[in-house]
């Protein structure tokens, strides 16, 4: 086949990541499909997305309409006659009429080991499950929600350190090189492999919202540890609320975590941050931010008064 016709549409940091290597490669990357400018920062200055400033530094034509179900948005997109569309975390949903449209149909790079965890938080909730790794799935895309069929599988472990920004970055470097490979192979054989998803081994991985970081201490400290990991840096986990609130960014369970059985849970032991957990375990904090102060590590918020031994979170 030769050299492809590409449209890429994606959004995010995690899509510019695939964008990058396939501009640099071979194939000619004929159109970039993002979300539109949006106001960002303190200033709520509006800004292009990652995806969108590339695309702009390297004159690559951008397209940013809020809908893909309109007939002169789907005509438009058919317009560009490409050969294959390379979607990653864009941000809309693509009608069959746009699935349709290229002619080897439109993959998607999602950031799971298809069928588990589909939807839109497949990292974070990944990390908060408490899976032992998660990975990639390149996928040819149909009407359903993360439905089409596999066409290529990578897999990378999941470890007590892991973050979602570790874990974000880590993926995104992986699903680059595969969407590379899998073009490459498009074009030398003019088909990819297709293997249908088993539909019984599905999960989902709901849309995260900010409640999703308040802490239950009930939990047991391994647990907490595993949300704190998943959700940071988005939304953030926090105990406590208004001028109590504490965000909480790191936490270790390296400590001997069964020494808690004789505290109430949520209260702050000792001054080297540990917290009594459900099932008598003990997560120790490492770094924090009280509310309306700038992060610093446990001992610096309990020397600067703003957390007491004793008191619960």
């Amino acid at each position: 086949m030769g050299k492809l016709r590409i449209a890429f549409m994606g959004t995010p940091d995690f899509a510019l990541e695939a964008l990058k290597p396939i501009h640099a490669g071979p194939h000619e990357v004929a159109c970039v499909y993002t979300q539109p400018p949006r106001p960002k920062g303190r200033g709520h200055k509006v800004q292009p997305s990652p995806v969108h400033a590339f695309a702009q530094e390297q004159n690559i034509p951008v397209f940013h309409p809020k809908s893909l179900k309109s007939d002169e948005a789907q005509q438009e997109f058919a317009a560009h006659n490409v050969d294959v569309a390379i979607v990653a975390a864009y941000g809309l949903i693509l009608p069959k009429a746009v699935l349709d449209a290229p002619k080897h149909g439109c993959i998607n790079i999602h950031a799971s080991l298809l069928p588990r965890w589909r939807g839109a938080s497949p990292i974070q909730r990944a990390i908060w499950q408490g899976d032992s790794e998660t990975g990639v799935t390149l996928m040819q895309m149909d009407e359903g929600l993360d439905t089409g069929p596999e066409i290529m599988k990578r897999a990378c472990p999941i470890t007590p350190e892991t973050t979602a920004q570790s874990l974000h970055d880590e993926l995104a470097a992986l699903g680059a090189a595969m969407v590379a490979e899998a073009l490459d192979t498009l074009a030398e054989n003019g088909t990819l492999p297709n293997t249908p998803q088993n539909d019984a081994k599905a999960t989902y991985a709901a849309l995260l919202n900010k409640d999703d970081g308040k802490i239950d201490w009930t939990q047991n400290a391994k647990q907490v540890d595993r949300q704190i990991r998943a959700l940071n840096p988005w939304p953030g986990t926090y105990s406590g609320e208004g001028d109590k609130r504490l965000k909480i960014s790191k936490a270790s369970t390296t400590i001997n975590t069964q020494t808690g059985q004789y505290h109430q849970v949520g209260v702050l032991i000792n001054k080297s941050g540990d917290v009594a957990c459900g099932e008598g375990t003990i997560l120790r904090l490492t770094h924090v931010q009280p509310a309306g102060k700038k992060p610093m590590d446990i001992a610096s918020a309990i020397n600067g008064g703003y957390l007491t031994i004793g008191e619960t979170l």
